[in-house]
């Protein structure tokens, strides 16, 4: 489970972004709508503690992120969080392989990769550098990587941006399939994906401090 209590964060020279406390409980899946600047993205980086918040507390389960080091952070992230980057965070002149394998420095087993790729639709891309990859072969790339740590905790900023509809929703549903029993949060500007979870968040609401802001769905993942 992640909770929040009395979040917000202040960019340099901009107002600070005040977040309602939330709930992200084990076993669902949670989809966050809103405009470009509401805070969606950062809530994000600071669940995964690339960003520290200005104010206010984050738990995974019992651990307080918020007030762990850099460095213990980055552990946690790496061994528990699986992170889709909006920006991916490929290394451009590696493999397609080699970019997931690299996790096995961390004692992390990447076996499961070939047959990722494969249900992703990219499992003939595998020995391609990065580099040479579309945008699109890039996201599901990110997400394979994300997805073969068997994290207990799923991010995922825009992971449909770069794809048609069509092959987003096959992302989505191995996001979903693959978050079975565990936290799935995903950032999205595209409300046609809301079917997919279980709750849907208006941050515009979370970050106007609108108490009506989760709504239950009939997921179908």
């Amino acid at each position: 489970m992640i909770t929040t209590k009395n979040l917000s964060m202040q960019f340099k020279n901009e107002a600070v972004i005040h977040y309602q406390d939330l709930t992200f409980e084990t076993g669902k899946s949670y989809i966050l709508l809103g405009a470009s600047g509401c805070g969606k993205s950062t809530l994000l980086n600071m669940i995964a503690g690339v960003l520290t918040p200005t104010a206010g507390e984050i738990y995974l389960d019992d651990v307080q992120v918020s007030s762990l080091s850099q460095h213990q952070k980055d552990k946690l992230r790496i061994h528990r969080i699986g992170y889709i980057y909006q920006d991916f965070k490929l290394i451009p002149d590696m493999s397609v392989l080699d970019n997931i394998r690299i996790l096995n420095i961390e004692g992390i087993d990447t076996s499961k990769a070939e047959s990722l790729l494969e249900t992703l639709g990219i499992g003939d891309k595998k020995n391609k550098k990065i580099r040479n990859l579309s945008g699109g072969e890039k996201q599901r790339v990110a997400v394979v990587r994300a997805l073969v740590k068997d994290p207990d905790i799923i991010l995922a900023d825009e992971p449909t941006g770069n794809l048609n509809f069509k092959i987003g929703e096959q992302v989505v549903e191995e996001l979903c399939r693959a978050a079975k029993g565990k936290t799935l949060i995903v950032v999205s500007h595209d409300e046609r994906l809301i079917p997919f979870f279980d709750v849907s968040i208006d941050m515009n609401e979370i970050t106007g401090n609108n108490e009506n802001s989760g709504k239950e769905g009939d997921a179908v993942c």
